[in-house]
C-alpha cells in the first residue's frame, strides 16, 4: 500500500528508510500532487456518495457528475475500531455510508434531488425495507431516513479506488480518530 509506511511514524518506533519506503514516498507526493483534482460542491449537479469497507477499514469518496464528466468533491477514509472489527460484512458496509454520510451531511443534508450511494454489497440496497435488524443498524436506519438517497450495487472490482481508501484506512475528512 502506498501510505503503510506512515503507520510507522508512532512514538518510538523508527522509519525504515529503504529503497521501498523512498519509492513509496515518491509516489504518494505524486499521487497528492496530480490529478483528480479535487471540485467544489455544487448543490444543482447530480451527486454520488461512493462506499466501500473491508475487514478493518472503510472508504468513501462524494463526486458530483456534470458535462466535462464525473468529478471528486472529497475522500473520507478510516480504520474499525475494536468493537467494529466484529461486525458481519454488511454492517461494515452500512457503516461506511453512515459515515460517509455524516462526514458530508453539510453538503448533501441541502439537496433537492435524490442523490445516489453506490455500494459493493448488493444486499444495501434492501436496508432501509428490512423488518429484522441490529440495534446499530436500527439507530443507523434512522439517521440514514434523513436523507433523500437510492442506493445503487457496483461490482467490486470497479471500484479499485475505493478498495484502496477502504484498506489504507487513514482519517483525513472528518479528523484524525474522528470515531462519530
Amino acid at each position: 500500500m502506498m501510505i503503510s509506511p506512515i503507520n510507522f511514524l508512532k512514538k518510538d518506533t523508527c522509519v525504515p528508510l529503504n529503497e521501498e519506503a523512498l519509492s513509496q514516498l515518491h509516489r504518494l507526493k505524486e499521487a497528492f500532487t496530480t490529478s483528480p483534482t479535487l471540485s467544489h460542491f455544487n448543490p444543482y449537479l447530480p451527486t454520488l456518495v461512493e462506499t466501500n469497507a473491508s475487514n478493518y477499514a472503510l472508504g468513501a469518496l462524494l463526486s458530483q457528475v456534470s458535462d466535462s464528466g464525473k468529478h471528486p468533491i472529497q475522500f473520507n477514509s478510516r480504520t474499525l475500531i475494536p468493537e467494529e472489527l466484529h461486525y458481519e460484512i454488511d454492517s461494515k458496509e452500512l457503516l461506511g455510508i453512515v459515515l460517509a454520510l455524516k462526514c458530508w451531511r453539510a453538503f448533501i443534508i441541502s439537496l433537492s434531488s435524490l442523490f445516489e450511494v453506490l455500494t459493493n454489497h448488493l444486499s444495501l440496497q434492501y436496508f432501509m425495507s428490512s423488518k429484522v435488524l441490529t440495534c446499530h443498524q436500527a439507530r443507523w436506519a434512522v439517521f440514514l431516513s434523513e436523507f433523500n438517497f437510492s442506493v445503487t450495487y457496483r461490482p467490486g472490482h470497479v471500484a479499485t479506488l475505493l478498495d484502496a481508501l477502504s484498506h489504507c484506512g487513514n482519517s483525513f475528512c472528518c479528523g484524525i480518530n474522528d470515531r462519530q
